[in-house]
């Protein structure tokens, strides 16, 4: 059952994605329409599910009716779980795991309406999150917020990353402010500051979500994404998120410090695949996923991924196929910290 309480009050948290995980959570793509290729899109979603598998269990959820098809993409450490789904982004419709000392889980449950009702149906999505924590045992904490796990980086120490173009947005929250914003985020995610990045309000499939703009790396650093070229026409979106991070400050009063990671392009003809963004990766046990867009940024990128993450493997697929329908690998995953 769901509960209003504050997670904090029983010692819950978000932990940060480089924490250990049981598993990662996605959703097999089948919303009707989206997909310019149906085929290629559960390739690109089978080579991120399998890439993650052969370092942590995968668990994928998946309709009835295309069983059969996802399990002929999918390899057997990738377990498939049947359940109603309108759509396949799991970070964004799925819950935000908790955890606390004494080796309990639990899960935040935010209000989920298709980024301010650009897609139908969604309602089977909107009840995503209370179901895979169902199925997890997980405790419950219900919130009334409009809110997606894309629009949010954790450092697992009381800070949290977001963007001014995404939540308080009129088609998610119009009636809250920014602050009362914040404070349910901080409710709901067990943390105790947030830090606020312009984001892009150009980006009209999620908004802005911070996971294409910046994400925490360790408790103090953050990879900033930048464009290199002056005349690419998102050089000055990255510019202002770039200006905004500067100088900021963590929950443990840390200065934070800034990496920089260079996006693929945004002009047209160039790249027009949707995400282009190189931040987008996802932190799985001993590895980082990273995203690849069959352009001449891809290698750099991996490089980068190398310095900042030394001791983990760098794997990097090919999602073209997933970018077209506006997202990259952190939106198409969730991950299940392991309890302590």
């Amino acid at each position: 059952m769901s509960e209003t309480k504050n997670p904090a009050d029983f010692g819950f948290y978000m932990p940060a994605e480089w924490a250990p995980h049981t598993c990662t959570w996605m959703a097999w793509p089948c919303r009707d329409g989206l997909w310019p290729d149906y085929g290629a899109a559960q390739q690109g979603y089978a080579d991120v599910a399998n890439a993650i598998a052969a370092f942590e269990p995968v668990r994928m959820l998946v309709p009835a009716e295309k069983r059969a098809m996802a399990q002929a993409f999918l390899t057997e450490n990738v377990e498939l779980i049947e359940m109603p789904i309108d759509d396949s982004w799991a970070r964004d419709s799925g819950p935000n795991f908790l955890v606390n000392d004494n080796g309990e889980l639990a899960g935040s449950v935010w209000q989920f309406n298709a980024w301010g009702g650009k897609y139908s149906p969604y309602d089977q999505d909107a009840l995503m999150g209370e179901r895979i924590l169902e199925l997890t045992g997980a405790r419950q904490f219900h919130s009334t917020l409009f809110a997606e796990g894309g629009g949010i980086s954790v450092d697992g120490e009381g800070t949290v990353l977001t963007t001014e173009s995404c939540f308080p947005n009129a088609n998610r929250n119009p009636d809250w402010s920014r602050e009362q914003i914040e404070n349910e985020l901080c409710r709901t995610l067990g943390a105790e500051k947030v830090i606020w990045l312009p984001g892009d309000i150009d980006e009209t499939e999620t908004d802005g979500h911070v996971d294409g703009v910046a994400a925490f790396v360790k408790p103090g650093l953050v990879l900033v994404e930048v464009n290199p070229d002056p005349t690419d026409p998102h050089y000055d979106v990255a510019q202002d998120n770039l200006a905004a991070m500067r100088e900021k400050v963590d929950a443990k009063g840390r200065p934070i410090e800034i990496e920089l990671i260079n996006e693929a392009s945004y002009k047209p003809g160039e790249w027009n695949g949707g995400c282009a963004s190189y931040v987008n990766s996802y932190l799985c046990n001993g590895a980082v996923i990273v995203p690849g867009y069959d352009y001449q940024r891809d290698e750099e990128a991996v490089t980068t991924y190398q310095r900042l993450y030394p001791d983990r493997e760098i794997v990097q697929v090919q999602i073209n196929s997933i970018a077209v329908g506006g997202g990259g690998v952190h939106c198409i995953t969730q991950q299940q910290p392991k309890v302590q």
